[in-house]
């Protein structure tokens, strides 16, 4: 069967295939501690009860017809409203786009600015930048970013391929590792963009920022999240941002996202969008744009949504902090923000009790799966390489008092390699 050049070449998700494994486990029976989907699971972090009041309540008063192609007016207000007062961020209703999540807008936006055979510069790790690079046939500019820099970019490192490019694709709070932008270090990359942008003349390209704050509101601690346009004005002739009420409202099936950009740039996004069709439903719309005004319940709600989030985060970081105290093979990063650990588990070459040689980090991640019912997403998911020993921890379907059996098998399990 002779299909399309992309359908043929497209690389499948390694999630994906993990969790087929992972359902099939639980289907037999077999006690598994599933940590691999950036989701949560609504009996312990259900959506604002507000929203969901506001939702049945639109449906009931029949807002089941199609939206405006750009989203509500309404919406667009309340986002412009909410992103001002809570972010200081100032863009009217024409430079705001909405859509049913963020992927949409992702694609739109790779869509809008890059070409075939176009420079789109992003770091690995990171969420499926590998997958919207290749469709559109753009050409991958891949920075290795790593433990030393908390998996995050640096402008030092971006330099260097800042020519020609026309996509830089950053995200902060970062998915998969749960790690931030420092200020200093994000200046940095903007002073170095609007340096290229200057170079250029006005018949060139210019480079774009796609920044994705997907996980803003959900830091931990001292963490401050920074964004490009606050800290260089300047910016926001280059920035695309890319948010929604996925995370921060743990609605990730409630699909109401929206990008904040160029009105020009909006407008086509907007054009590609409408062939496509992937708009938020309507009473989703009008009951987002309904709570997005409610800022005392909102405040409310996270409180306790983040509380709960890095009670859990820090419960693992603290049980793998013991273990690589005990001499274990492993390591993990503090929780800064979003719903992941940065996690590393260091086995490959080892033998196992039974005298497997794990040869490879999948045959580590198979062994975890095993013999620990640990199922955590390795980092050469999202492109870092093969050999990478870094798993992304989610703790969004995490129950509290599952944390300490887990941490128990794992440790069962290391004692089962035989260098231990």
């Amino acid at each position: 069967m002779k299909l399309s050049h992309l359908s043929e070449t497209l690389i499948g998700s390694e999630i994906v295939k993990l969790g087929g494994e992972i359902r099939e486990k639980i289907r037999q029976g077999e006690r598994i501690y599933n940590f691999t989907i950036g989701d949560f699971d609504p009996a312990i972090f259900p959506i604002p009860k507000e929203l969901e009041n506001a939702i049945v309540d639109a449906y009931r008063r029949h807002f089941t017809n199609y939206p405006a192609a750009e989203g509500n007016l309404d919406l667009r207000e309340a986002v412009h409203s909410f992103i001002k007062e809570e972010e200081g961020l100032d863009y009217s209703v024409n430079e705001i786009l909405i859509a049913s999540g963020g992927r949409p807008l992702i694609y739109t936006v790779f869509r809008a600015i890059a070409d075939k055979g176009d420079k789109i510069i992003y770091a690995v790790p990171s969420w499926n930048n590998n997958h919207y690079t290749h469709f559109v046939s753009g050409e991958h500019v891949v920075i290795e970013a790593g433990p030393e820099t908390n998996f995050m970019p640096t402008a030092e490192a971006i330099r260097p391929h800042v020519k020609d490019a026309v996509l830089l694709s950053l995200c902060s709070p970062q998915n998969p590792t749960g790690t931030t932008f420092r200020k200093e270090e994000l200046e940095a990359i903007c002073d170095l963009v609007l340096e290229e942008n200057k170079r250029r003349s006005d018949t060139e390209k210019k480079l774009y920022v796609m920044f994705d704050q997907m996980y803003w509101h959900l830091t931990f601690g001292d963490i401050q999240h920074y964004n490009p346009v606050s800290l260089r004005p300047e910016m926001k002739e280059y920035t695309l941002f890319i948010d929604a009420i996925s995370k921060v409202f743990a609605a990730t099936g409630v699909r109401v996202g929206w990008s904040l950009g160029p009105a020009a740039i909006i407008n086509k996004m907007k054009a590609i969008l409408t062939h496509i069709g992937a708009w938020a439903p309507m009473a989703e719309q009008k009951a987002v744009a309904q709570y997005l005004a409610d800022r005392e319940g909102i405040k409310n709600y996270l409180a306790h949504f983040k509380s709960e989030i890095l009670e859990r985060l820090q419960k693992i970081y603290d049980g793998f902090t013991a273990l690589k105290k005990e001499g274990f093979a492993v390591d993990a990063i503090a929780p800064e923000a979003a719903i992941y650990l940065t996690i590393k588990i260091e086995l490959a070459g080892k033998k196992t009790a039974e005298g497997t040689v794990l040869e490879t980090q999948a045959d580590v991640t198979a062994y975890l799966l095993n013999k620990a019912g640990l199922a955590v997403v390795p980092f050469y998911a999202f492109g870092a390489p093969n050999h990478s020993p870094w798993y992304r921890l989610s703790v969004g379907t995490c129950k509290k008092e599952e944390i300490g059996e887990m941490l128990g098998k794992l440790k069962e399990a290391l004692l089962g390699v035989s260098s231990y």
